[in-house]
């Protein structure tokens, strides 16, 4: 432990690999300001908690079994001489439940459906909102997890990087959830951002590796025009009035 302490080369590996983290963790933070937006704020900002710390504890864990996840990416069967694993399996289901269902809060964005109320159902929509941040914390964990097995060798690297990188994402997840609440323009352009994500996941089970870096720039730059589309809008209502 001294000798990582003391090393520059543990310290060049840890902040490359806390910057992939946080980077990997985006679509995290989308999903959940998404998927807690349908429900009550006192409730919202308790499953962002769950969902972050079950995050956290799901990177871990994986870090912890390092050997039976490098087997995950062993295939265990083929079709059409296109080997696939269990890694391809979970990314193949995450990524269409991904599209799934931001396709599902798409339609009801357009269709303006009504919501229900906070007494109507409110414990089990909570279950089901929690059910669904555990499904897809595993699926980006193990993505997240078997990329830093490649970028470092020392499991505490990792899981200093791991830590670092939820603590990151804990402090922008409530900002990033107000501001699509507040701006809903900004929530279909999330929902729209889930389904590129679950494409890249699904391409990533057929072994077509869509480079993150474009999704990333995308989504930033998308960002971008919004942040200067909300300003507009703020300036023009300062006028009138």
């Amino acid at each position: 432990m001294i000798d990582l302490l003391t090393s520059p080369e543990a310290w060049a590996a840890l902040l490359t690999l806390t910057a992939l983290e946080i980077v990997l963790g985006i679509d995290n933070v989308i999903f959940l300001s998404v998927i807690t937006s349908r429900i009550p704020q006192p409730q919202a900002t308790r499953a962002r908690q769950i969902g972050l710390a079950l995050a956290l504890i799901f990177r871990i864990l994986l870090l912890s079994v390092l050997v039976w996840l490098i087997g995950l990416t062993q295939p265990v069967f083929s079709i059409g001489g296109l080997g696939f694993s269990w890694r391809d399996i979970i990314l193949l289901a995450g990524g269409l439940f991904l599209i799934a269902k931001a396709t599902h809060e798409i339609h009801a964005e357009v269709e303006a459906r009504e919501e229900e109320g906070p007494q109507t159902g409110g414990a089990n929509k909570f279950f089901w909102v929690i059910l669904q941040i555990i499904v897809i914390d595993l699926v980006f964990s193990l993505d997240s997890i078997i990329t830093a097995i490649g970028m470092a060798q020392d499991l505490e690297i990792m899981i200093a990087a791991v830590i670092i990188a939820v603590i990151i994402m804990y402090v922008s997840s409530g900002p990033v959830a107000r501001f699509v609440a507040n701006h809903p323009t900004t929530k279909m352009l999330a929902l729209a951002f889930l389904v590129l994500i679950g494409v890249a996941l699904v391409a990533d089970g057929f072994e077509f590796h869509i480079p993150r870096g474009y999704i990333y720039f995308a989504i930033v730059f998308a960002l971008a025009v919004e942040a200067f589309n909300v300003m507009a809008s703020r300036n023009r209502r300062k006028r009138k009035g």
